[in-house]
């Protein structure tokens, strides 16, 4: 009972907080990068040995620098999502600028639906938001749910805005044959790591040993719907563009894992590229194939410093 009334506490001020306007917000988020970055160090350790082990080309000056810029984003981001409690149409649609999307609006011309990947790099939920008000099809993304069903239904209320229906991950294929009545979206964030149990897949990516997920590849060679990639840019602080990437136009003709190995790939690139807007606090790599689970002291003394 405690727990649950804490949690409507907090549903109550992030309610208070998204009424700031998105300038208060980044003032505000200055002081937190501080807290989160100096003071608690929140999952540095978790932060840093990913930026190590992916990125082993870079300096550690190189590393620290991208850290630091991660966590300045990662402030931004916290306070990005709370505003999107209330925050208007015409803002997001100011803020999130797709281009290139004429070729997915063929697609739901003819009567077709197409299928959509990204990762968490850059504001991924104000893509979401973004997503249901630029495209005339019905938008269905994939999520999963939080483990506090109080914070679940907030999140759920504030992502279905503008037009989305969210469906739970292993509701996928349920929601699938529902959708059927005309042209719709599916949007798959394929970067986020399969449970132990269903880790089926492994490959290279970010010079590491990863497991995949086979959400996306498993629908889209069923349905043969194309595949495309939306590539979020991060302009400036605030604003985003969203290039819209086909990236498997017919599903049917691939073999086995190449869907999967082209979304991977083309994650990586964007990465690489420009690092500090993946979500590098997740812990991506938590589970490794048998055999590589040590990490050298070099490396550990290194996360440590």
């Amino acid at each position: 009972m405690i727990k649950k009334g804490f949690s409507y506490l907090g549903i109550f001020f992030l309610g208070v907080l998204s009424l700031l306007p998105l300038s208060v917000l980044y003032f505000i988020s200055n002081g937190v990068y501080f807290l989160l970055y100096r003071v608690f160090g929140y999952r540095k350790k978790v932060v840093r040995e990913n930026l190590l082990q992916a990125l082993p080309e870079k300096s550690l000056d190189e590393i620290l620098a991208i850290e630091k810029r991660f966590y300045r984003y990662l402030s931004d981001l916290i306070f990005e999502i709370v505003k999107m409690n209330n925050i208007s149409s015409a803002e997001i649609k100011k803020r999130f600028v797709f281009h290139n999307k004429q070729q997915i609006e063929d697609y739901f011309a003819q009567g077709k639906s197409v299928l959509i990947c990204s990762a968490h790099y850059g504001n991924w939920e104000w893509g979401t938001l973004g997503i249901g008000l630029n495209f005339s099809a019905n938008h269905y993304p994939i999520y999963k749910p939080l483990s506090n069903p109080i914070f679940d239904d907030w999140f759920k209320r504030v992502r279905s805005r503008f037009g989305n229906n969210l469906i739970a991950m292993r509701q996928t294929l349920r929601a699938l044959q529902a959708s059927k009545d005309g042209p719709s979206m599916f949007s798959f964030g394929n970067d986020q790591a399969p449970s132990k149990d269903e880790s089926h897949y492994w490959t290279t990516f970010m010079h590491q040993q990863t497991s995949i997920q086979l959400g996306i590849e498993k629908i889209a060679k069923r349905t043969n719907q194309p595949i495309f990639y939306l590539k979020v840019n991060c302009i400036k602080r605030g604003y985003y563009e969203v290039d819209c990437v086909p990236l498997c136009l017919n599903p049917a003709d691939t073999v086995e894992f190449e869907i999967t190995e082209m979304h991977t790939r083309f994650l990586e690139n964007i990465i690489r590229a420009e690092p500090a807007y993946w979500l590098w606090s997740h812990r991506r790599w938590k589970y490794k194939p048998k055999g590589l689970e040590i990490i050298s002291t070099e490396m550990e003394s290194l996360i440590q410093a």
